[in-house]
């Protein structure tokens, strides 16, 4: 029988065991990118596969980059516990399913999650244990130019992620470790080290 943690001390995750590694930051900070090349040299690496109500860009596939599911589809999804945490953005729906993610830790691997800021508070109250890293952009000037530069949303639909990345950055003091992304190469090689550590 394990003994009893003491009242008002936190339970000490066991050595080896592997956290849960929580990746957050602005739209536009370039987190599905480091998460893409760590992933290219490291394949072994789990990262989890979000469900989203949004529509599949071209080239994405149904299970690899999401899960792509309708309105009806996702809550489901909630009302039967099955999310981590979701949450809302730009009008759609995205959020990580907790059984993958369980099961995975349970067995050893470390688990990677990049999610937005409301996803990565609700991974910390659920599970007080994670490692959240927040990635950073060198300056307020690079992260507009990157938003601006993708072109693929329309004006509203940028102004929109920039009022939420000024939140973003402000929450940055409830994150664990900061990255600063001024190379995707050097902060993934950051990131891998703190998913490895157990």
């Amino acid at each position: 029988m394990e003994a009893a943690v003491p009242r008002g001390e936190t339970p000490v995750t066991p050595v080896g065991r592997p956290r849960l590694t929580v990746l957050s930051g602005p739209s536009g900070v370039g987190k599905s990118t480091v998460v893409a090349h760590l992933r290219r040299a490291h394949p072994e690496l789990w990262l989890s596969v979000s469900a989203t109500t949004r529509a599949p860009r071209p080239g994405e596939r149904d299970g690899v980059q999401y899960f792509f599911v309708d309105d009806a589809g996702f809550d489901k999804l909630i009302a039967n516990g099955e999310l981590l945490e979701w949450a809302e953005f730009a009008g759609n729906r995205y959020g990580t399913p907790r059984g993958p993610v369980l099961r995975r830790l349970e067995h050893g691997e470390p688990v990677l999650l990049e999610i937005d800021l409301q996803g990565a508070r609700q991974v910390r109250a659920a599970m007080p244990d994670a490692r959240l890293v927040f990635l950073a952009p060198p300056s307020w000037e690079e992260l507009v130019r990157r938003l601006t530069g993708r072109g693929t949303e329309p004006p509203e639909v940028i102004e929109r992620r920039l009022t939420a990345a000024r939140v973003e950055l402000a929450a940055e003091p409830e994150f664990d470790t900061t990255l600063i992304n001024t190379s995707v190469e050097h902060v993934s090689a950051e990131l891998l080290a703190l998913v490895s550590e157990s």
